[in-house]
């Protein structure tokens, strides 16, 4: 029961970001011709949502804390986790269950574990994901609609999919420009980039017998540069000087 009430809590404020405010009606075919723009189309949106519905459940039945701490972000059945807890086997529980979603591929683990934020903190995170979707919603060079944005402790994640090398190296550029962006995290990929199922590669490798590796996805960590400097090659490749983004140890089922 308990469930099944938090599932219906969390579709209805799914519906009701998805209509804002002009009506219910106009919002929700609003919506649907974003989800039908993006790559994948509106099909990919909604499993993308259903992912994002189950692991927000599953962190609810957890522990109310992880719910209200952790941040998530799905993009073609991609899950982004950022946010903030003070005990790392927190951090683990909230990969474990987030691999328990029908249709992930790959779980990129941003959690920081430390004191909690700030509200002062958090006012200022929320103004620079504000502000940077607001300055790619009105650059005619990058189509901002399929980027992804959380902000925390003053580093942006961005996620998504770039229509070319160009658009992404604007995109993160406009990131890095915001008063009080510490760093730049990039797991945006090129369109037509293939995406790692890592659930499969992991079965793949129990059944051979291989030993299984965890998760390592590169994600572009790129601090605030000079104009001159040159943002990094697409994801995947290999960049010079750039760390990698540390991922989750936990492997999927």
């Amino acid at each position: 029961m308990r469930s099944s009430f938090s599932v219906f809590i969390l579709a209805s404020v799914a519906v009701i970001g998805l209509s804002g405010c002009v009506g219910a009606a106009v919002g929700v075919g609003a919506a649907a011709g974003v989800a039908a723009a993006r790559e994948g189309g509106f099909q990919k949106s909604l499993t993308d949502e259903s992912i994002r519905l189950t692991i927000s459940d599953l962190w609810f039945q957890r522990s109310t804390e992880m719910f209200r701490k952790l941040d998530l972000t799905v993009n073609q059945g991609r899950v982004l986790i950022t946010g903030v807890v003070q005990k790392p086997e927190d951090r683990v529980e909230a990969v474990r269950l987030a691999w328990q979603a029908r249709g992930v591929k790959q779980v990129i683990n941003e959690v920081r574990v430390g004191d909690e934020k700030s509200i002062q903190t958090i006012a200022q995170d929320n103004w620079i994901s504000a502000e940077l979707r607001t300055r790619l919603t009105f650059d005619q060079d990058v189509q901002s609609i399929n980027y992804s944005i959380e902000t925390v402790q003053g580093t942006v994640f961005m996620m998504g999919v770039a229509q070319n090398q160009a658009e992404l190296d604007r995109a993160i550029r406009i990131a890095r420009r915001i008063k009080g962006v510490k760093e730049v995290v990039s797991y945006v990929k090129l369109v037509g980039e293939p995406i790692p199922n890592e659930r499969a590669q992991a079965r793949a490798q129990l059944q051979t017998g291989a030993m299984p590796s965890s998760s390592q996805s590169v994600g572009q960590s790129l601090p605030p540069l000079s104009d001159s400097d040159r943002v990094m090659a697409p994801m995947g490749a290999a960049a010079p000087n750039v760390p990698a983004a540390v991922e989750s140890q936990t492997l999927p089922p």
